[in-house]
């Protein structure tokens, strides 16, 4: 490996680093504005600059120069502090001082770097230029005059993003930063923008002068907005929650994340569920929780085995399912399902429900067939990843499904069903002519009728091409419920002659039916005594005869398990509101008033009986290698019939209860069904 020195000390470097790169191996500092290491090099803002030997007597801008084997090159010298200082000195000649109402005061990039790296005065005594705001959308909230011109978020939206709505105009002095026609960011992964800018020039609109950083309590968990499982940071000030942040996860979402999962956060406050309500002569009321839990008690008691069920929802954690799961087995009862959407999933082979080859590993396939996803709206940062490997060069993509924008191209291969059953020879050969073919299967293919011979159908096709082979599973299903594969994983599916969700929501079909979390399901017309537990008033609490008010996800902890089969823990940020409780806590409760008491006290003992009984569970951030299995044998044959695929996920912004309760959210919504653009602030 090349040698070169860095302010004397020698470090070795894998060919094509840059002078930057090399100077950080060894342990150097150095300041930049425009660099970013997953986007391109600008190379404009020349904060970086370092003196090279050999080289021209100057300073040179190291995130842009290769590193060379025997160059010398030094951080600290009179020549390299000197140019510093006037390259912050040039920054700053705009730059107005509006630290203390700028949102962006206390994790600012420029402050920091000011302090660090510049003069303590300033030689420029004309007038500060002003530039005009722009209308960006719902997320993103600009102060132009701040801006220095680093072009991270032009890069970010045009190469990451893939809309390249943002750009720079004019030359000289009267450069900018702007949308092109005053159009919003028509972006899922917006709010990114307003983390890449180092100087407050794009702030988060939702969150402008809610908060200063230092009154944050910080707490790291897990998103479950879609089925990624992203990792996040979620600041709270008291009892709420004020904001959430991406934290870097190479295998999940890097250090990006969707708009839904970091501005949805203000659904958290409203519509709240804080005290059971009981509803009595067709009016629910305020009542106590040993009224409640008696309540439903009595009606499950009252009903035979066979007449009550459960349905989990898409937001629930691992333990409250495990505590639902187990308290019905105990009451005899088969008729539990976690699969709101009806997709055609289960068994006894688990890669027949993963992600397989991993959300990081699908960089690696060079041919994809996506059947019957979006995966822009359903999986923004799976999407974002797919691009990344199509700029390389190292993947031709076909759809069959809705035909969308997915920011690369793709062959469109046909509309649903009918292609699956006679795939065109062309998409066939695209498959087995890759080394690494991938097939990425969404719920849309899955559900209906036609879904078990859908995957059935798809499996073969996967076996006759070599999509599952030793070293490589390219067998993906791409799930949208944060809570999916835990269900599907601990079996809450229906037993033995029991009724799946189609099935117990059918007129007469129970007495009892008990909502878990459970939102996206009619369930009006069952004619059964519904029981929610859940957090929001939403879908499933409108029409409940008993409401028991749950824990939202950052009010408890508790275990996820993402779409590739990655079992994460969510930390609890801050308490439940009110009376709420613990969703697995009221299971407990209420399985003592059934009589079928519960086998444990404290959610430790619970997830030792959760990983006794299912032990993938008990391997925390885990991502088992690719593991080879029959995939010709998932569902089942049958006519496939002519059905169109269509996403499960009509509004992107509008899929669960916390969702549906956030202002921002709608305005996304609306924005999305009929653009218009918001007045300058």
């Amino acid at each position: 490996m090349p040698i070169a020195k860095v302010n004397g000390v020698e470090v070795e470097f894998e060919p094509g680093m840059t002078v930057l790169q090399v100077a950080e191996r060894a342990g150097q500092e150095i300041p930049r504005f425009c660099y970013h290491e997953r986007l391109s090099i600008a190379g404009n803002c020349r904060m970086c600059l370092v003196e090279v030997k050999p080289g021209p007597p100057k300073p040179q801008a190291s995130c842009a120069l290769p590193a060379a084997d025997g160059q010398e090159i030094f951080t600290d010298t009179p020549m390299v502090k000197k140019a510093r200082e006037g390259v912050m000195e040039f920054l700053l000649i705009n730059h107005p001082l509006d630290c203390p109402i700028c949102d962006q005061g206390g994790e600012c990039d420029l402050q920091d770097q000011a302090v660090g790296y510049g003069r303590d005065g300033s030689r420029y005594g004309e007038n500060k230029r002003a530039v005009e705001e722009k209308n960006m959308g719902p997320t993103v909230k600009t102060f132009m005059t701040r801006c220095i011109q680093c072009t991270r978020c032009v890069r970010f939206i045009t190469e990451v993003a893939g809309v390249p709505d943002i750009g720079m105009i004019s030359r000289g002095e009267s450069a900018e930063i702007t949308t092109y026609l005053e159009k919003n960011i028509d972006s899922e992964l917006s709010g990114n923008v307003n983390d890449l800018c180092p100087v407050g020039a794009l702030t988060h609109r939702p969150w402008q002068y809610h908060y200063r950083p230092w009154e944050l309590k910080k707490t790291e968990t897990i998103d479950v907005m879609d089925a990624l499982g992203s990792n996040i940071r979620a600041d709270s000030r008291g009892a709420e929650v004020m904001r959430v942040l991406p934290r870097v996860n190479e295998g999940i979402n890097e250090e990006w994340l969707s708009d839904k999962s970091r501005y949805a956060v203000d659904g958290l406050q409203a519509r709240r569920l804080d005290r059971p309500w009981v509803r009595e002569n067709g009016k629910l009321r305020p009542a106590s929780w040993d009224e409640a839990l008696s309540v439903v008690a009595d009606k499950i008691k009252a009903a035979s085995a066979d007449r009550i069920g459960a349905i989990a929802g898409d937001l629930q954690d691992a333990e409250s399912m495990k505590a639902t799961l187990d308290l019905f087995r105990a009451l005899g009862s088969a008729n539990t399902d976690c699969r709101q959407d009806g997709a055609a999933l289960g068994g006894e082979v688990r890669e027949g429900w993963l992600f397989n080859s991993g959300l990081q590993g699908i960089e690696n396939a060079d041919a994809i067939l996506i059947v019957g996803a979006n995966p822009r709206t359903e999986a923004p940062l799976l999407n974002a990843r797919i691009r990344k490997t199509w700029l390389k060069g190292g993947v031709e993509v076909g759809v069959i499904g809705p035909q969308a924008d997915l920011t690369y191209d793709y062959n469109y291969l046909g509309a649903g069903s009918k292609t699956v059953g006679k795939l065109p020879k062309a998409a066939v050969d695209f498959l087995t002519k890759a080394e690494r073919p991938a097939i990425i299967v969404g719920a849309g293919a899955l559900t209906g009728e036609t879904g078990p011979a859908v995957l059935n159908a798809l499996g073969a096709l996967a076996k006759k091409v070599g999509v599952v082979k030793d070293g490589w599973n390219g067998f993906n299903v791409l799930h949208t419920a944060a809570a999916r594969v835990g269900g599907l994983d601990m079996g809450f599916l229906p037993g033995e002659g029991g009724l799946d969700v189609a099935a117990m929501l059918k007129p007469g079909a129970l007495d009892v039916l008990f909502l878990l979390g459970a939102d996206e399901v009619n369930a009006d017309a069952s004619g059964a005594f519904r029981v929610y537990l859940g957090s929001h008033g939403d879908r499933g609490a409108h029409g409940a005869d008993v409401i028991l008010p749950g824990a939202a996800y950052t009010e408890k902890s508790g275990l996820y398990v993402n779409t590739e089969g990655r079992v994460q823990m969510a930390e609890r940020v801050v308490f439940p509101k009110g009376e709420a409780k613990d969703d697995w806590a009221i299971i407990r409760a209420l399985s003592e008033r059934v009589g079928c008491k519960l086998p444990f006290d404290t959610l430790d003992q619970l997830r030792t009986k959760l990983m006794g009984d299912h032990p993938t569970f008990g391997r925390i951030d885990y991502l088992a290698p690719a593991a080879t299995f029959d995939v010709a044998k998932l569902g089942a044959k049958g006519d496939l019939g002519d059905v169109a695929f269509v996403s499960v996920i009509a509004d992107p912004y509008l899929t669960n209860p916390i969702a549906r309760a956030s202002e921002t959210m709608a305005q996304l919504s609306a924005e999305r069904t009929a653009p218009v653009a918001l007045a300058a602030e």
